[in-house]
């Protein structure tokens, strides 16, 4: 036999045999059971399924703090947040249940300013309050505004109240005791609220045919120059109801409706109540 000494790699005897390969791993490896429960209670992940499963109704931001990282979620502007209804329980009766009770105390004062209300029901609910609490001579302007309702269906100011000129002599300085109102011959004048006639007949001081109401506590209002009238003394009649016809009579230069309205025996500007 003889031996040979090679240097460098010593070359093998025999065939090389195969490189050995590692099995393939086929088979997905088992995932650790609490991983995904570890995964799920993360305070991240119950913002996140919080903010998918919410409908909340307009956008807001929510901070988290978590394992040094800050989470901005942007919320679905959607729907008001709903409740979730438990297994056999509708969503609404569900909602329903989770309001709470509101109730007030058995000494609670419940009341409403009655001045402000003025319904097809009871128009006349803002003056009978201001003369229920007092005199009509100590209610202001500013409350008494509107308290009357308008004599005519059309109201066309033909003569304001205070100082003018005469129509009939042209002197200076008369003093108009009411407002005139354009308005043909024979249209219908209404009651301005709700009272009781107490006059109606001819006017010796240039009024005419004229018509009075008593609506209590010092106010009265008057309806003058009439060409007829449909109520009696005594007669109880509601805001709106036609008292009489317009006309031209009396100290009149032509037809129209000469309206007052009377606190405590004395003439005020009619504007002021109506």
């Amino acid at each position: 036999m003889t031996t040979h000494n090679v240097r460098g790699r010593r070359r093998a005897a025999g065939p090389v045999s195969e490189l050995r390969v590692p099995d393939a791993d086929s088979a997905d490896r088992p995932r650790d059971p609490r991983r995904e429960a570890r995964r799920r209670s993360s305070p991240f992940r119950q913002i996140t399924d919080f903010a998918a499963s919410s409908g909340v109704g307009q956008k807001a931001g929510i901070a988290l703090a978590a394992t040094g990282l800050v989470l901005t979620v942007a919320m679905p502007a959607t729907s008001p947040v709903m409740a979730t209804a438990e297994p056999g329980q509708s969503a609404a009766s569900s909602s329903a249940a989770a309001q709470p009770e509101i109730s007030a105390a058995a000494a609670a004062k419940i009341d409403f300013s009655r001045t402000t209300v003025a319904t097809m029901a009871d128009p006349d609910g803002k003056l009978k309050q201001l003369l229920s609490a007092q005199s009509a001579g100590t209610i202001t302007r500013a409350a008494s505004a509107g308290s009357l309702g308008a004599p005519l269906d059309q109201m066309i100011t033909a003569s304001p109240f205070g100082f003018r000129v005469s129509p009939i002599t042209g002197g200076v300085g008369e003093f108009h005791r009411g407002q005139d109102y354009a308005a043909q011959c024979g249209t219908s004048v209404h009651a301005a609220a709700s009272g009781t006639v107490t006059f109606v007949g001819w006017h010796p001081y240039g009024g005419g045919n004229r018509v009075v109401i008593d609506h209590g506590n010092g106010l009265e209002t008057t309806y003058n120059h009439l060409s007829s009238s449909s109520v009696k003394v005594g007669q109880k009649v509601s805001r709106g109801d036609t008292v009489a016809l317009s006309g031209t009579t009396g100290a009149s230069t032509g037809c129209h409706l000469h309206f007052e309205v009377m606190v405590n025996g004395e003439v005020v500007d009619p504007t002021g109540w109506l």
